[in-house]
């Protein structure tokens, strides 16, 4: 077996490669291929196919979270590896070589899983209320060793307003502290950096500091990695394009009278046990959950002339991209090219629920890149954030009401396929001899590694 290493640089694609990123495009010379993503060319989604070689309709993973029918609750970004279904790649390396193995350095589905080491991010939800920055893993002595060794997991560099280089340093100076102790024959590691900058400010925004952060990161990585004579792959998840136009099928559906909220305190709260039809949104794709079945045309033509709807797919169409299983929608909503999806279902701001100001990626019915975003509206905002820090510290309960509900300042979004190869995501490696294309399925991504780990 031939150890290898892979770097999920998320966002990276090969029209970004250029200047700022000299250590990237060098290693991309000649040994290169971009990726054909899968629908939706989300995290958990594309990760769950390269790890299987499955469409969603196989692994089960059709975004980043769903409606669970039968608890009737939303959930987004649930951690269990028992979500993918089918034969993960660890698993069929271990009946080929049962000497095979594998760790996991904050690639998603990284809790209750059967790799041999693994590190994902976890806060500590006390029972006062407070979250506190942390991560779980597997052995547990590796938190222990890694927040003395390595500082505190930056929990809130990795996610929110304050997101920064500092994350993805950390999860790589852990994978390398991985690779020393254990030698794993293949690792798993996530920088997520470029993705959240993307969100913010697009593809054409400001990203020359950025880039050249990862780009030396990745230099580092890849110095490290090849000096200990392992095998270098650096990929990507999807390309992120520039957006302008947010959409919101939830108060479309609303509007037409088939979405129900619930109000306490004032604030409205999605009721999706009395709704006959409600939508997660996830970027560029939206899953709508139609209660009747009798219902479902009408809805279908509900969305059909938005602006910003590109295709609206029913049970034929889901089939055609991979998306035809039980967790899906009766409908998904993908955009056009230049709009995303939002989770609001309130129509007056002042009556949106508590949380919709709020950094809180499990309570809310979607995915909510604002929370990328300080509120521009606010005066002084850090100095709302230092009076909340002291109501924490002082044991009073707060509410860190800091997160706009401006859809328009998202700047870039995925979940669709790009129009352009060169804006989807990329596979570089240091063997080119397994590259027979220069076009991959994501599907491919699957064998492809596994040559990289039993090929000469």
């Amino acid at each position: 077996m031939k150890r290898t290493v892979v770097l999920n640089v998320v966002g990276l694609t090969q029209s970004l490669l250029g200047p700022h990123t000299p250590r990237l495009s060098a290693f991309a010379k000649a040994r290169s291929a971009n990726i054909r993503a899968i629908t939706p060319a989300v995290t958990c989604s594309a990760q769950s196919t390269f790890l299987t070689g499955k469409l969603p309709r196989d692994h089960g993973v059709v975004a980043n979270g769903w409606y669970f029918r039968d608890v009737d609750e939303v959930a987004l970004w649930k951690q269990s590896n028992r979500l993918v279904q089918g034969e993960k790649i660890w698993q069929a390396a271990r009946r080929r070589d049962p000497a095979f193995t594998c760790a996991n350095s904050f690639w998603w589905f990284n809790m209750n899983t059967d790799v041999d080491w693994s590190v994902t991010p976890r806060p500590l939800y006390c029972a006062d209320g407070l979250k506190l920055p942390d991560c779980h893993s597997n052995p547990p002595e590796l938190r222990e060793r890694f927040n003395r060794e390595l500082g505190q997991f930056p929990l809130f560099k990795f996610w929110g307003p304050a997101t920064s280089i500092d994350c993805s340093d950390w999860i790589a100076r852990s994978a390398m502290a991985l690779e020393e102790s254990y030698s794993p024959t293949l690792q798993l590691v996530y920088l997520p950096h470029l993705d959240y900058v993307l969100q913010k400010v697009g593809p054409r925004g400001e990203l020359a500091k950025d880039l050249k952060e990862i780009d030396e990161l990745c230099g580092t990585l890849i110095d490290f990695f090849e000096a200990r004579g392992v095998r270098v792959v650096v990929l990507s998840e999807y390309g992120i394009t520039e957006v302008n136009r947010p959409v919101h099928p939830n108060r479309i559906l609303r509007d037409a009278g088939l979405l129900n909220v619930k109000t306490d305190l004032g604030r409205e709260y999605l009721d999706t046990g009395l709704s006959r039809a409600f939508a997660v949104s996830d970027h560029q794709l939206a899953h709508v959950y139609v209660r009747n079945p009798d219902d479902v045309a009408a809805v279908k033509k509900l969305f059909e002339n938005v602006p910003g709807i590109e295709r609206v797919l029913d049970e034929r169409g889901k089939r055609e991209f991979g998306l035809d299983h039980e967790r899906a929608g009766e409908l998904v909503l993908l955009a056009s090219a230049d709009s995303w999806y939002t989770y609001y279902f309130w129509n007056d701001d002042a009556r949106a629920p508590d949380y919709a100001r709020t950094v809180a990626i499990h309570a809310k019915p979607g995915y909510d890149p604002c929370e990328l975003f300080l509120d521009p509206a606010l005066a002084f905002p850090k100095l709302r954030i230092a009076r909340s820090l002291a109501k924490k510290l002082l044991g009073f309960r707060y509410l860190m009401d800091v997160i706009p509900l401006d859809a328009s300042l998202v700047k870039g979004s995925h979940g669709r396929i790009t129009d352009r190869d060169e804006d989807g995501p990329i596979f570089i490696t240091s063997e080119p001899k397994f590259l027979k294309s220069s076009a991959l399925a994501s599907t491919d991504v699957f064998s492809l590694l596994l040559d990289h780990v039993f090929a000469d």
